[in-house]
C-alpha cells in the first residue's frame, strides 16, 4: 500500500464511531505511539505529517496530535499507550512496528488503531489480513519474511566460508522463529552461523564482543524497530570491526 493511500486510511479512520468520544470535540485529537524515538522517526514522521495535511489535518490547527515515544524501551508501550487513551484520542496510531500496535490493542477495545508492521498476523496484530477484527487495521510490509534473502544476499558478498551472525532482539515475539528461519538458511548455504541477542545498548556491545570471538565474517541484522533506533551505533560497530552487515530498511546504509 503507497504512503498517501495509508494516511487515506488513517483518515477514514478518524470517522469511526466511538462511544468514548460521546461528546466530540471541535479539533479531533490524533493519538501517535511509537516505539522508537523522535530523532531516528524524523523521516517517518514528516512523511506523516504531510500526508494528514493533504487530507485537511493540521497539527495545531484543525487537528492536535498527541506524541509517546518509547526509545527502545518496549517495556513501557503499554503504560504510553494507557496515557494516550486517558486522554480519549479520535484514533491511536501504532507506529514503529508490532511492538507498539499490540500495546495500544491491549488496552482500548473502543478507539480505533491503525498502524504500520511487518508481521501482523504471525507478531498477534490481527487475526488474519483480510479481516483484522476488533478495532485495529494497517499496512503489513511483510519483510520480516525475508531473513533468509538478506543473508542470501550478504553471502554473494563475502568470500565462502566464514560464520555469519544473527543479531536478534531478545525481547522481540518473533525473535526465536526469525533466529531458526536464519540457522535453516546458513545450513542450506553451507554456511556456519551464530545468533546473538540483544535488547538494550549494552547487551549489544556484548553481542559484538561475541562475534568477534567467533570472528563473524558478516551480520544479519533483524528485523525490529529496536535496531532501527540504534542503527548509529550498529553502523559505528560494525565499522570498527570491519564486519559487513545488511538491514531491512534504506535508512541504515543512508547513515553510512
Amino acid at each position: 500500500m503507497k504512503r498517501r493511500e495509508f494516511l487515506g486510511l488513517v483518515a477514514g479512520v478518524m470517522t469511526w464511531p466511538a462511544v468514548a468520544r460521546a461528546q466530540q470535540q471541535t479539533m479531533p485529537l490524533i493519538g501517535f505511539l511509537s516505539s522508537r524515538s523522535p530523532e531516528d522517526s524524523k523521516p517517518h514522521l514528516m512523511g506523516f505529517l504531510r500526508g494528514l495535511e493533504a487530507f485537511g489535518y493540521i497539527d495545531g490547527k484543525t487537528a492536535r496530535i498527541e506524541y509517546r515515544w518509547a526509545n527502545g524501551q518496549y517495556d513501557l508501550l503499554r503504560k504510553l499507550a494507557s496515557e494516550l487513551v486517558a486522554l480519549i484520542p479520535a484514533i491511536i496510531v501504532a507506529a514503529g512496528g508490532a511492538p507498539s500496535a499490540r500495546a495500544a490493542k491491549s488496552v482500548t477495545t473502543s478507539i480505533p488503531i491503525t498502524f504500520v508492521t511487518s508481521d501482523s498476523v504471525s507478531e498477534g496484530v490481527v487475526t488474519s489480513l483480510n479481516k483484522p477484527g476488533a478495532n485495529i487495521t494497517g499496512v503489513d510490509l511483510m519483510s520480516g519474511e525475508l531473513t533468509g534473502k538478506r543473508l542470501e544476499l550478504l553471502s554473494h558478498l563475502l568470500p565462502a566460508g566464514g560464520v555469519i551472525g544473527f543479531l536478534t532482539n531478545t525481547k522481540g515475539v518473533q525473535s526465536s522463529l526469525r533466529s531458526e528461519d536464519f540457522k535453516l538458511a546458513a545450513a542450506g548455504m553451507a554456511r556456519d552461523s551464530i545468533s546473538v541477542g540483544a535488547s538494550t545498548d549494552a547487551e549489544i556491545d556484548a553481542a559484538f564482543a561475541l562475534l568477534i570471538q567467533k570472528r563473524a565474517a558478516g551480520l544479519v541484522v533483524e528485523n525490529d524497530p529496536f535496531f532501527d533506533s540504534r542503527r548509529e551505533r550498529l553502523i559505528q560497530l560494525t565499522g570498527e570491526r570491519s564486519i559487513p552487515a545488511i538491514y531491512h530498511i534504506r535508512e541504515c546504509p543512508v547513515a553510512g
